[in-house]
């Protein structure tokens, strides 16, 4: 790379629990000797996606290439965050070839492609390709698409009914913003659904995008990497419906964490997290435990009603073996309920 070329960043975008963090591991564990950069960005207080990265002893990726911004919106805090955070991977003896931003799963992606355009920064970087991951198991659900005829049933019995649906725009706009869609998890799904689904996505979209359908986020890193999109610059292809950082917030949504104590195996904690995950309004359920008698730390995932766990790592001597969840819904969700279920 000559030393007058923009350094080639991939926004990895797509909904809570779509897998974007599995896909950024499968990328790290592939670099092929490439020197890559990572920026997470987390809606929540644990820093979950970047402790597990960071946790998976990926070689030549040090806790220097992983750059936590626990802030929830990128977008919304360019000039304090997101400028300098670049700026310091760029700076450092040996630059990154490549920077991977995984962004939160409520974020938006065209604001944050349109910073790429900040004068701080336009000249040493560019948009390499917005890659959306979408979870094809919740789309196939129908969780992010209001049900036209229950809406105008709605409607007539009462003109006031806002008909905005929160989730339905976010998983929009980040398809929208897109260069590549990866239609991920569909080996939990069958080829009725997987069609299904197909199509739903291609009807979002308002110019000719691939869509590549992944099972683990496992793609060749040649297929997401290197795609020349320099998105800041064609800005007015990508439609939203949030056009800047100013036209949207997180008030729809919040989160909370809770602390968790040892669990005697991880299948109990695994029912507590479900049972937590029926709390109306609940979208996202992750974090870390610690299973008596287990040196190794206890992953556990929920996206909706599907609960997932694993073990990542060992324990460090130096930590304190302290699990905590933390929890992410629509705005007034029943927190108390939640609470009380994940206490067990």
């Amino acid at each position: 790379m000559s030393s007058f070329a923009k350094t080639p960043c991939t926004i990895v975008t797509g909904f809570l629990g779509a897998g974007k963090t599995t896909l950024v591991r499968h990328l790290l564990e592939n670099a092929r000797g490439r020197r890559l950069a990572v920026l997470v960005n987390e809606f929540g207080d644990l820093g979950f996606d970047g402790s597990f990265i960071e946790g998976c002893g990926i070689e030549g990726c040090t806790q220097d290439d992983i750059v936590e911004l626990p802030n929830g919106c990128l977008c919304c805090t360019v000039a304090d965050d997101f400028v300098p955070a670049l700026n310091k991977l760029l700076n450092r003896p040996k630059p990154p070839e490549h920077i991977l931003i995984e962004t939160s799963g409520l974020a938006l992606p065209k604001p944050l492609v349109n910073a790429f355009n900040w004068p701080d920064i336009r000249s040493r970087v560019t948009v390499d390709g917005v890659i959306a991951v979408v979870d094809g198991p919740a789309v196939a659900s129908g969780a992010f698409a209001e049900d036209p005829a229950a809406l105008a049933n709605q409607r007539t019995l009462d003109v006031s009914v806002n008909h905005d649906n929160p989730l339905e725009e976010v998983f929009e706009d980040q398809l929208l913003c897109a260069d590549l869609i990866l239609l991920n998890k569909t080996d939990q799904m069958d080829e009725t659904d997987r069609s299904r689904v197909r199509s739903e996505v291609r009807g979002h979209l308002p110019r000719a995008v691939k869509v590549i359908e992944t099972a683990h986020g496992s793609v060749d890193p040649a297929v997401i990497l290197g795609l020349g999109a320099a998105a800041e610059s064609n800005l007015e292809a990508r439609p939203s419906h949030h056009e800047s950082a100013d036209d949207h917030d997180h008030d729809d949504f919040e989160s909370f964490a809770i602390p968790v104590g040892h669990v005697d195996n991880p299948e109990a904690l695994e029912i507590r997290v479900k049972r937590a995950a029926e709390a109306a309004g609940v979208l996202r359920i992750k974090g870390f435990a610690p299973v008596r008698g287990k040196p190794m730390r206890l992953v556990v995932q929920g996206v909706g009603r599907r609960v997932a766990h694993h073990f990542d790592r060992a324990w460090r001597p130096d930590e304190a073996r302290d699990g905590r969840m933390v929890v992410i819904g629509l705005k007034g969700f029943d927190r108390d309920a939640v609470e009380a279920a994940l206490r067990g």
